[in-house]
């Protein structure tokens, strides 16, 4: 069974612009899991422009299913995590002023670098995962970096499926086989939505958990959280 883990950025986004605590972001947090999620997951930045990391420790007690934090692994990021110790950690590659996380790891010219974080992360008993693309030889690569998982940056995939699925998902469907082949778990994440998560999760059936947030907290303008996070379900199971 694929697990939905949703990120709630975004709602962190819309309390921030306005200032003061509406939308509440660990009632929120609260709610995605009665309504069945599986995983609550966010994303801190330097910046704190949405999830701030008050808000992390605020949300550590409150978290009864799965808790992913992704970030760079800046010395600030990696103090955090070891001190939430969350079940999951994704280390992305993103400079501090990029908008929102647009390309995986090179895990070949980086893979001391990672190798180093996952071994601090994972003697916390923290489960590691790595942003990737699909992109082989890095995925083969991440596997020396003794991770646990990786997770397959999907925004080319959600671009390419409404004109053509089967060419869009080709290239993950090989990534994926790789990272199995070599003891990795596969995640995904970045542009997932209602059109495309079916195809993918069907055809790609041993993913451990895709992590969705702009299209989720976008649907559940219209169809409520409830729903949305419901829908999403539905997909993967």
């Amino acid at each position: 069974m694929i697990k939905l883990s949703v990120n709630i950025n975004k709602v962190a986004t819309l309390r921030n612009a306005r200032g003061g605590n509406v939308p509440n972001v660990l009632k929120v947090a609260q709610d995605c899991q009665l309504f069945g999620a599986d995983g609550i997951t966010v994303h801190p930045r330097p910046d704190e422009r949405h999830i701030r990391y008050d808000d992390v420790y605020a949300l550590r007690p409150l978290i009864t299913t799965e808790f992913n934090i992704e970030g760079y692994p800046s010395p600030k990021f990696i103090d955090l995590v070891c001190k939430i110790k969350p079940d999951q950690v994704t280390l992305v590659p993103d400079p501090p002023e990029a908008i929102t996380s647009n390309a995986g790891w090179d895990t070949i010219r980086y893979a001391g670098f990672l190798k180093e974080i996952v071994g601090e992360f994972q003697a916390h008993n923290i489960r590691v995962s790595i942003f990737v693309d699909t992109n082989l030889e890095n995925i083969r690569n991440a596997a020396f970096t003794e991770t646990d998982r990786v997770e397959l940056y999907t925004e080319p995939y959600a671009n390419m499926y409404p004109s053509s699925p089967e060419k869009a998902l080709a290239p993950f469907l090989e990534a994926a086989q790789i990272a199995r082949s070599v003891g990795l778990g596969v995640n995904a994440g970045h542009d997932l939505n209602l059109e495309n998560l079916n195809f993918m999760a069907k055809n790609i059936p041993w993913l451990a958990e895709v992590s969705i947030g702009h299209a989720l907290i976008s649907d559940a303008l219209y169809l409520g959280l409830e729903t949305a996070i419901q829908k999403y379900k539905s997909l993967i199971v």
